[in-house]
Formats: C-alpha cells, sequence, structure tokens
C-alpha cells in the first residue's frame, strides 16, 4: 500500500504529459451541405523547451481557379480576421487559445455551401527564439475539401461496426457454450454425489443388520 501512492503520482504525470503533447492529425475532406465542417490544420512544434510565437493565414482556391485568395488571419493580438467577404460570418476559430505559441489551427466553416469546395491553405508563420537567436519558419499545410449532399461513411467506421457485431455474436455463443458446460458439470458432480451418498447408505444398513445379527447369536 505504500507504494501504491508514489506509483499512482507517476502514472499521473506521464498522462498528463501525454496529454499535453502536440499531434499532428490529417483533417476530414468531406463537408455536407448547410453543415458545420471543421478543417484541421496542427502544427506542431518540434521541441517544447523553445519558446515560440506564431501567427496563421489562411487561403483558398475554388474549383475551376488557378490562384489562392487569402481569407483570414489569425495572431494572438489580433486574434480572427476575415478578409474575404465570401468568408464573413461564416469562419470560426477553432485553434489554440491564450498563448502566443499557435500549434493547432483549425477553423469552422459554418453553413456550408458548394462555392466553399476547393483548396484550402493553412500557413503557419512561427518564430523560434533559441538562446537570444530567433529563427523563422514557415509551415504549408494544404486540404482539399469536397462539399456533398449527404454524409458518405468512410470504410474503417463499416468494418469496425461489422466487427463489433461479429464479436457479439462470437462472444454470445462462447457464453452460451460456458453456461452448458458448467450446468452439464454441476450435474454430473450432483449425480456422482448422489450415488455416493447411497452407497455409503447401503454400506451402513448391510453394517448395522450384520451388528444386530451378531447381538441375537450372542444373546
Amino acid at each position: 500500500m505504500a507504494l501504491l501512492g508514489p506509483s499512482l503520482l507517476i502514472c499521473l504525470i506521464l498522462v498528463s504529459s501525454c496529454w499535453a503533447g502536440c499531434v499532428e492529425v490529417d483533417s476530414h475532406t468531406e463537408a455536407v451541405f448547410g453543415m458545420t465542417f471543421k478543417i484541421l490544420c496542427i502544427s506542431c512544434k518540434k521541441r517544447s523547451e523553445t519558446s515560440a510565437e506564431a501567427y496563421t493565414e489562411w487561403y483558398f482556391r475554388e474549383k475551376g481557379t488557378e490562384t489562392f485568395t487569402r481569407i483570414l488571419r489569425y495572431d494572438p493580438d489580433a486574434l480572427l480576421e476575415v478578409v474575404d467577404e465570401r468568408f464573413q460570418d461564416l469562419v470560426v476559430w477553432n485553434g489554440s487559445k491564450n498563448t502566443r505559441d499557435l500549434q493547432d489551427l483549425s477553423i469552422f466553416l459554418t453553413n456550408v455551401t458548394y462555392a466553399q469546395a476547393g483548396e484550402y491553405l493553412c500557413r503557419v508563420d512561427r518564430n523560434l527564439t533559441f538562446n537570444g537567436y530567433v529563427y523563422n519558419i514557415v509551415i504549408n499545410k494544404t486540404i482539399h475539401v469536397e462539399v456533398v449532399d449527404k454524409a458518405n461513411r468512410d470504410m474503417a467506421s463499416i468494418v469496425s461496426e461489422i466487427m463489433m457485431y461479429v464479436l457479439i455474436v462470437v462472444l454470445t455463443i462462447w457464453l452460451v457454450a460456458e453456461m452448458i458446460y458448467c450446468y452439464k458439470k454441476i450435474a454430473a458432480a450432483t449425480e456422482a454425489a448422489a450415488q455416493e451418498n447411497a452407497s455409503e447408505y447401503l454400506a451402513i444398513t448391510s453394517e448395522s443388520k450384520e451388528n444386530c445379527a451378531g447381538v441375537q447369536v450372542a444373546e
């Protein structure tokens, strides 16, 4: 019991450090017409101990066009600034907040329309400060977004659902077989105990009769 406290504390520290980490995940690319859609853009800092400041600019290239147009800018001071009237009141910031080191730069598109289908460019401009030196790095992430009438299920969700049902059936069959096995084992044990009791009763009865006959002969 004395080791439980420190061990639990270490586990909590490790879990907390995992939660605080940054993981780059690809964005979904299929938006549903009239719904809210999250475009994921995550740019992790390679060394967490290095201080950094970052801002982001998003660009959009509509289908059938060749050039990207800047649609918004977000920095820790001015926050969200939408500069493309096509996206006015349709973009919500969903990235890092209350920090100058932006690593999650995701946005929400509300009330998605077909005109919002195309290529989105998430540009991260980050200044890293280390030993008095400032190093600037620019990272671009491109996300292709399609707009559909109805959400299509991906293959992973279909396979996982099928596996779930298969697992339920297998576990049910195993449970029934286990119950039958236990019932037969209990029935066999009960029958053996009954036979043993009957044998002991017959042996006691026979011994009693022999004792009674010996008493009569002695008289």
